[in-house]
Parts: C-alpha cells; structure tokens; sequence
C-alpha cells in the first residue's frame, strides 16, 4: 500500500513537472502584448529597416514643438556636408534670435550675446543639447539669410524625405503668437508647425542614418557655451543628477525632446542595443518625466521582444518557382533568386509567419506567360516581396516597396538561332492547323 501510493506521487509530481516544462517553454517564446502609453499619439521603428513595431494615432498631425529643430539639425548638417558652411564658420546674433533669448516667457537661454562670434558648433550644440531657440534662427539666418527663407527650405525638404504629414512655420518649433512681428513672413500669425509620430519618426530615420554624427552631440549630457555649461535636456542619457539617474536607459544616444503649452511634453528617442537601434516618438505626454516613461515603454517592448533575423537571404529561391519558362531560348527555363537578402526585426513567436511572393511584370511576359530571351545573368526580371501572415502589420515608415528585392536571373539565356526559331514558327503553325482540322471534323459529328 506504502509502495504503491509513493509510485502515485511520484507520477504525480512528474506529471506536474512535464506540465510545467510544456508552459513554461512557449511563454518564454511569447511576446509581451504591445504596451498602454499615457500618450496620445506614439510611434516605434527599427531604424535599419524601417519597419514599425508599434503605433498609436501615428498619421495624426500634431505640434511637435523642439522637435522641429531635427529639422533644423539636419538642414545645418547638409550645408555643413556640402560646404556651404563649417563647423569653425562664425556668425553674430541679429535683433530677432536676440530678442527671443532675452524674453522672459520663453524657456530656457544660453546667455547669447550680440557683437560677438560664435561658430556654428558652438550654435548647434546649444540648439541640440539644451534646446535652445535663439541659437537655432542664428543658424537658421546663416544658412537661408533670414527665417522666412528657412522655413522655405524645412518644408521643400521635408517633402523630399517624404514626410507624410507635416507643415512648418517657424525654425524653433514655438507657437508663430507667440513670436509676434518676428514669425516667418507668409506663415499663419496664429500657426503651429506640425508633424505625425509617424513624419518625426522618419525624420529622426534621415538624421541618424544620412548623418551619424548628429549623435555624437544629441548624446552629450553637457557642453560649454559662452564660459557656463548646459546640460542635456534629455533625461535619459547618463545624467551625474541623482534625481535623473531614475530616467538613464542603456543605449540611449538622442535625440530631442520639446514642450509648449499646445504640444505638451513630446520626446523623439533612439537607443541602440546588442547591434539594433530603434527611434521612438511620444507626443502629448502629461510631464516632463512621463515623456521619458512612456518612451522607456516603448524601448523595452521593442528591445525584449523582437529579434532581428534575414528572413529571406540572398540568393533565395522559393520552393517550386526556382525557375521560370522562357519562349524563344536556347534554354526553356531560367533559374532565378534574390538579388539581396531581407532582413527585419521579427516578433518572438512569429518567425513562420512569413512568406515570399514573386511578381514578374505582365510586359515582360508573352501570352504564354513566358520570359522572352535573351536574358543576361544578373538581369532583373521580377521583385520577391515579403508577405506577414500575422494578426497585426502596421507596415512601414516608409513607401509600399519596403519589404521587395529583385528577382535576378542566375545565368544568360540566349535567343535561338534563326533556323531554330523558323522551325519552331513552322512547327506551330503545322500544329495549330492540325488542331483546327480536327476541332473543323468533330463539329461534323
């Protein structure tokens, strides 16, 4: 009776234990639900692919305040890139930026001062670091000559990123009220710039890819200007503050936070963490403090939860289409493959969702649906676009081709002969009347 009970709780507990090891092995494959953000519009995107990993009211506009200025940054690092200016290029300061430092209902200042040089470093470091407006229409008037034409510029280029909504008034990201005489000549005397999560996003995406070493100064916790340090107003970089230390995240390098009484308090973020870098976008938050809580949100989601992976590598085939037919070849078929390999950061659990589709265009194509030759090696003859089989794809930040590679020829096909090709016009012409003889003698019967 003893030996037999002790048998049943033996069973018992390795009944448990197989249990336990069957659970507990998915759920540590499974990936957290997406957070609930205390914002009211949010955005997070692997920064090499492109690909969004969250999004909450993306494509609304809203004022995105200092986060203009990533406009503003990338304008001067162009100029810098192109030699219009350099770095150690010196310019003094008008009445206008002047006029905004020295107002009182504006944030913040660097103590600027007139009849004075200042290079463009010096500008751009208070305007990256410390948020500062009135070094930013310095910089703004350097390169356009006055804000006015700036501005210009801000919306022609974000035109050319392909920012899908946005609109620019001023170079600072303050409200055009509250700059009076001095707002842009053209712009709306009441106006605010705008930007979606979604357009902030992909501009931060240019900034930090077309030029990297805008981190090398969004990341610096503190700078000298004009004999004083400032500090970054980004609490997530590795502050000295006790108070801030709460606030530090691992990998975080940028990029620019804002607040303005209509915006509230929005912060665009990029950290970069065993090899993988993410840019995430808040706005509206309540606080200066829940702009970087909801921001680490977002991080740790993206972080703990998706891998990135080369789902489809070069040189791909798919299974049962790793060749196609080709009319008026010396070969009748042509294997193909992917030219380049794609590559995305994958959710946990969701690695067999994902599938490859082919497309040749119908031009290329005769009735049969045959390639025509010749063909060259390396010839592109179709894309491969990668398919989600999943629940949720909120796609990409940036146009419908995102996911697509071309599909190449792997060898040259060249066209047949002329006596080769006759005999095969003769041939199907013999075949086609055959066909409709006999078609002609069964409609006899």
């Amino acid at each position: 009776m003893k030996y037999t009970r002790k048998k049943m709780l033996l069973s018992l507990a390795l009944i448990a234990l197989m249990i336990s090891a069957v659970f507990a092995q998915p759920l540590s494959a499974q990936a957290a639900a997406p957070p609930e953000l205390d914002a009211e519009s949010a955005i997070l995107v692997d920064a090499s692919s492109g690909k969004i990993l969250y999004a909450k009211n993306a494509d609304m506009a809203m004022p995105p305040a200092s986060m203009t200025k990533m406009m503003t940054e990338y304008l001067v690092l162009e100029a810098i890139e192109e030699g219009q200016i350099s770095w150690d290029t010196t310019t003094q300061i008008s009445d206008y930026p002047y006029s905004i430092a020295r107002n009182p209902n504006f944030s913040g200042g660097v103590g600027i001062r007139q009849n004075q040089d200042y290079t463009v470093r010096e500008l751009y470091e208070a305007m990256a670091v410390f948020s500062d407006n009135s070094t930013t229409i310095a910089l703004a008037e350097l390169i356009a000559g006055t804000e006015t034409e700036f501005v210009q510029m801000m919306n022609d280029k974000a035109e050319e990123l392909g920012l899908p909504e946005y609109k620019f008034v001023n170079s600072t990201g303050l409200n055009n009220a509250s700059l009076g005489d001095n707002r842009p000549e053209g712009t709306d005397p009441n106006g605010s710039n705008l930007l979606s999560a979604e357009s902030a996003a992909l501009l931060a995406y240019h900034l930090v890819n077309d030029f990297p070493d805008a981190l090398e100064i969004s990341s610096m916790t503190e700078v000298e200007f004009a004999g004083h340090t400032i500090e970054n107003l980004n609490w997530m970089l590795p502050h000295d503050a006790t108070f801030l230390q709460q606030f530090h995240y691992e990998g975080m390098d940028g990029l620019k936070t804002g607040n303005t009484e209509l915006a509230g308090y929005t912060f665009t973020g990029t950290a970069k963490q065993n090899g993988t870098r993410l840019i995430s976008v808040v706005m509206k938050t309540d606080s200066k403090q829940a702009r970087f809580q909801q921001t680490a949100k977002l991080m740790d989601y993206g972080f703990n939860n998706f891998a990135t992976q080369e789902i489809v590598p070069a040189g791909y085939q798919k299974e049962g289409e790793s060749t196609l037919p080709v009319a008026k070849g010396k070969e009748n078929e042509l294997a193909v493959s992917t030219a380049e390999s794609i590559t995305l950061p994958v959710k946990n659990g969701e690695e067999d969702l994902y599938s490859v589709e082919y497309q040749i265009p119908e031009e290329t194509l005769n009735e049969d649906g045959e390639l025509i030759a010749p063909i060259e090696e390396g010839e592109t003859v179709g894309t491969a676009t990668l398919v989600y089989e999943g629940e949720t794809d909120h796609g990409y930040i940036f146009d419908e081709t995102s996911g697509t590679v071309n599909l190449v020829a792997n060898s040259t096909v060249e066209k047949d002969n002329w006596f080769m090709l006759s005999m095969g016009a003769v041939g199907d012409f013999f075949g086609n009347m055959f066909t409709t003889s006999v078609n002609w003698v069964k409609g006899l019967f």
